[in-house]
């Protein structure tokens, strides 16, 4: 049924594409910054209850946060596209709260924040404002669009760079996010255009200037980045053109662990890096 639903969408604005072309790039934008939010089950609700919980507001919505921990270093977690604060549990668990304050939103559009919209700009001004409330953070470890919008944002804005930055499964440039959306609803190039361009007018930058080449080439803080070979959603060549860039960067190639990179001996190398141990330079399943 779901995949009925795809085609039907896809064939539907590649006709308003030529029709009414102002409303496919109106529809097409807002369905390429819809994440599909899923209901919290009662152990993510659960794990959420351990933390100091939060919010502030952006914009309309209102943007729910969390802490744990009363640690002197401060690390600032921040999840991927359709996921949530629960994503960092383990990690939560595991690393000293005597030592380090973790902090986490929850992006726009996901977990207990509301809203139905998020794009990278978006997510970078929560980060931004959230940063204004709690200070400049120490550390950020960030998984996938999460760890593209931390470029993104330090980029922009350098003086809130952390010393040290961790990246999980980094896309490299905004065309590959359009590449993928083309290439699930089966665009012709026409509407892939019109919605580009509408991105751009609501963004106000290019597409060319989402690139986390150009975003790395101004930040100095030191960066751990891990990418598995087999990642299906972005590519490990991300990662690899990234640490080429990045002159105080470490890459760690995974094998078995997929886009998500959850597993004890990622965590483990996060942890190393985050205390400053000794960085493994591959993980096999």
């Amino acid at each position: 049924m779901k995949k009925i639903l795809v085609t039907l969408i896809g064939t539907y604005l590649n006709t308003l594409a030529w029709i009414a072309p102002s409303k496919a790039a109106d529809f097409g934008f807002k369905l390429f910054c819809r994440p599909t939010r899923s209901k919290l089950t009662a152990r993510q609700v659960a794990f959420f209850a351990t933390a100091k919980q939060s919010s502030f507001t952006l914009g309309k919505e209102t943007i729910q946060t969390y802490q744990w921990g009363n640690g002197a270093k401060k690390i600032l977690l921040l999840h991927g596209w359709q996921s949530h604060t629960y994503r960092w549990k383990n990690y939560v668990d595991s690393l000293d709260k005597n030592n380090y304050t973790l902090y986490a939103l929850d992006a726009p559009g996901h977990g207990q924040s509301t809203g139905q919209f998020l794009s990278v700009p978006y997510y970078s001004a929560a980060i931004v404002k959230y940063l204004s409330i709690i200070g400049k953070v120490d550390k950020v470890v960030s998984h996938s669009i999460g760890a593209f919008t931390a470029l993104f944002t330090f980029h922009v804005n350098p003086s809130l760079s952390p010393d040290s930055i961790v990246l999980l499964a980094a896309p490299g440039e905004a065309k590959e996010f359009f590449g993928f959306y083309a290439q699930q609803l089966k665009l012709n190039r026409k509407c892939v255009a019109l919605v580009e361009n509408r991105f751009e007018e609501v963004t106000t930058y290019p597409i060319t200037f989402y690139s986390a080449k150009k975003f790395v080439s101004t930040i100095n803080s030191k960066a751990l980045i891990i990418h598995d070979e087999g990642d299906e959603d972005t590519s490990v060549e991300n990662a690899k053109l990234i640490h080429r860039v990045w002159n105080n960067s470490t890459l760690v190639i995974t094998k078995g662990k997929g886009h998500n990179l959850k597993s004890i001996e990622v965590q483990d190398v996060v942890a190393n890096f985050l205390e400053g141990g000794r960085i493994l330079s591959h993980l096999e399943k």
